[in-house]
């Protein structure tokens, strides 16, 4: 009797087992995954936008576009597609919301130029048929071949703006100088007799390409201003009455015409065949 009562008492551990748990710590899997899905897209994203052209990337964004197929604001034509590809490099600056890599500044609505022909008055068309005398559309241009090769037209709000350009293989001043070239006396020449056919006040606009920063005097304002006045200087000597001349601007390099801010390209000057009543 004494002996069970020294006995150590018998203690019985009943665990409660619940079914269906299922899998603990699992949710970690499922982020740990999504994130290196991210990883994985934003580097593709990455490659991609190294890889490709200005004109791809622009055709890749019209093809997630939903309005595409019948909007002008992205298709860009005069219709639905204007009776071109919503891929090519002409149709895209329709948009009025920018240009292209191969023609930067050219385009109507991307610069604020008048679209379509109906609803022009006076003074527009009279506007439209010197820029398409200028450029040889009516089948006779009033300048050669090689003077062409430098001139873009367009019309905006402000006027006909004539814009004369560098190429790589002729430029309209000499180098980091305010010195014309043949090339542009020639160009003034043309421009004189053309604007001869109209009585509307003329502005001048001289840009410049971007030069290093390292440059203690940058010469990019002086310059631009220096060739802008170069330039009224030769409308006035090839015949322009100089009461004609409202504006001389230099612009430097805060206006790129390409996205290579030191393209020669950039080198340009711009002669506005002003509204009348601006």
């Amino acid at each position: 009797m004494a002996s069970h009562a020294n006995a150590a008492p018998v203690i019985i551990k009943r665990k409660k087992v619940v079914g269906g748990d299922g899998h603990h710590g699992g949710a970690w899997k499922v982020a740990y995954a999504d994130f290196v899905t991210a990883m994985m897209a934003f580097f593709m994203l990455m490659w991609l936008l190294n890889a490709t052209t200005e004109k791809q990337r622009k055709g890749i964004a019209d093809y997630f576009s939903p309005t595409v197929a019948i909007s002008r604001v992205s298709g860009g034509g005069d219709g639905a597609f204007g009776g071109e590809s919503v891929f090519s490099e002409v149709v895209l600056p329709q948009n009025g919301t920018g240009a292209t890599n191969l023609r930067p500044t050219e385009s109507k609505q991307a610069r604020g130029e008048i679209g379509d022909d109906a609803g022009l008055d006076a003074q527009d068309k009279a506007l439209r048929e010197m820029e398409a005398a200028l450029m040889g559309r009516g089948g006779e241009s009033m300048m050669s071949t090689d003077l062409q090769r430098h001139i873009i037209t367009r019309l905006t709000d402000e006027g006909l703006i004539v814009e004369l350009f560098d190429t790589p293989d002729a430029t309209l001043f000499e180098a980091d100088s305010d010195r014309p070239t043949v090339l542009l006396v020639e160009l003034s020449k043309m421009m004189v007799r053309v604007f001869g056919l109209v009585t509307n006040d003329v502005a001048v606009d001289g840009h410049t390409r971007a030069y290093p920063v390292v440059l203690k005097d940058n010469p990019v304002w002086t310059l631009s201003a220096a060739r802008a006045d170069r330039m009224r200087r030769l409308l006035q000597d090839a015949g322009m009455h100089f009461d004609r001349v409202k504006r001389v601007t230099g612009h430097a390099d805060k206006e790129m015409a390409v996205d290579d801010p030191s393209s020669e390209r950039n080198n340009r000057l711009e002669v506005i065949l002003l509204r009348e009543g601006l």
